[in-house]
């Protein structure tokens, strides 16, 4: 194998695929990226077995071949050598290591066989639909804040990704949940999307696609099975296997009966719980929402930084209404709505509350109150 590739094509797709590798690996052969050359490009793929992306760079390729090696040295090296670099890449007859040149510089690397390297299984994904990646942006920032970390509800550590109906109307959403708090939205399901089967996408996966997504072309094509989903945008495509569980029925979690209705400045209210939320303790962060007529107090105490309390203007109308929530969630909900004005709607002390933006209902938060 003999090639030459600019430094900056190399640097950015190792950026793509070598943060799927973990640092610390019992398989050596899933620590390397495997690098085949032919047809004018050069291919690099990483896995951790659950996760593959695949990324491809225009390359002058002398001598088509294939190897692997470590992916995160190969980034570290390809970061650290100079702008506009031309870097070779040679792998000479069975000698076990990879020669990358680049000006004066000159490395080494260890390889494995190619042949080790697990195979991608490419089973048939029947489901294919596009996505614009803007949308697809707007889906998992509205909603990945709110996955659980705890791994013994392994169903609930990704998004869940579903068509629904409502109002006679055919929805693509997607919702997570950790138990405390509950994200959803919705969007126009894409025509050849129909009957596509409920999937939750795990975490990583979810990361790994927002990463991707900032640098990537303006439609995805996303095409998917019962137990895996496909990603592919411009050179770029990332596949997982989904988390095998069933999601539980969120919809029974969004109450339908709270009365209690307020408008409040977004920024506004973001902006005082945060400040607020200063006070209060690290291990149970809860802040106290008093509304009465046109004025919503927030306030916190703790033993041993004291007390902090603000006032801020709202339109609400109904009896008066004292709740406290953890000011981290209420937080994360709060900087995820993009409009002027916050609506909140409430029940009880001990009820869920609903919090949505108030000229678009594409996103819909639940928040679990806590005792203050």
């Amino acid at each position: 194998m003999q090639l030459t590739i600019e430094r900056a094509a190399l640097l950015k797709s190792l950026a793509h695929v070598q943060s799927v590798v973990e640092r610390r690996n019992t398989i050596p052969i899933l620590s390397n990226v495997l690098l085949e050359a032919g047809g004018g490009k050069l291919s690099l793929t990483a896995t951790d077995m659950d996760l593959t992306i695949v990324d491809e760079a225009p390359a002058d390729v002398s001598q088509d071949g294939a190897t692997t090696a470590p992916a995160h040295t190969l980034y570290d090296i390809a970061r650290k050598l100079p702008d506009g670099a031309q870097v070779e890449l040679t792998l000479q007859g069975d000698t076990p290591q990879l020669t990358l040149k680049a000006g004066r510089s000159k490395f080494a690397l260890a390889t494995l066989p190619k042949e080790d390297y697990p195979a991608a299984g490419d089973d048939g994904l029947p489901r294919s639909f596009g996505l614009q990646t803007a949308e697809l942006k707007n889906l998992i920032d509205r909603t990945r804040f709110a996955i659980s970390t705890e791994e013994t509800r392994y169903y609930l550590n990704g998004i869940y990704l579903h068509a629904a109906e409502a109002d006679g109307l055919s929805l693509l959403r997607a919702v997570a949940t950790d138990g405390h708090r509950l994200a959803r939205f919705e969007m126009p399901l894409p025509d050849s999307a129909a009957g596509m089967p409920g999937v939750i996408v795990p975490r990583k996966a979810v990361n790994e696609l927002r990463k991707l997504i900032d640098e990537g072309s303006e439609e995805a094509q996303v095409s998917l099975s019962e137990t895996k989903i496909r990603f592919a945008f411009g050179s770029t495509v990332l596949t997982s296997k989904l988390i095998d569980g069933t999601f539980p029925d969120y919809e029974r979690v969004i109450p339908t009966g709270n009365d209690k209705s307020l408008d409040v400045d977004c920024k506004s209210f973001a902006e005082a719980v945060d400040r607020v939320s200063t006070i209060s303790t690290e291990k149970s962060r809860a802040v106290k929402m008093a509304v009465d007529g046109s004025t919503m107090t927030l306030s916190a105490t703790s033993p041993e930084n004291g007390s902090a309390v603000e006032e801020i203007p709202v339109e609400y109308n109904g009896s008066s209404i004292e709740i406290g929530f953890n000011s981290r969630y209420l937080l994360d909900i709060a900087q995820q709505i993009e409009g002027d004005t916050a609506q909140i709607t409430m029940s009880d002390a001990a009820s869920p509350t609903i919090l949505k933006e108030l000229s678009d209902s594409s996103a819909l938060y639940v928040l679990m109150p806590m005792r203050v």
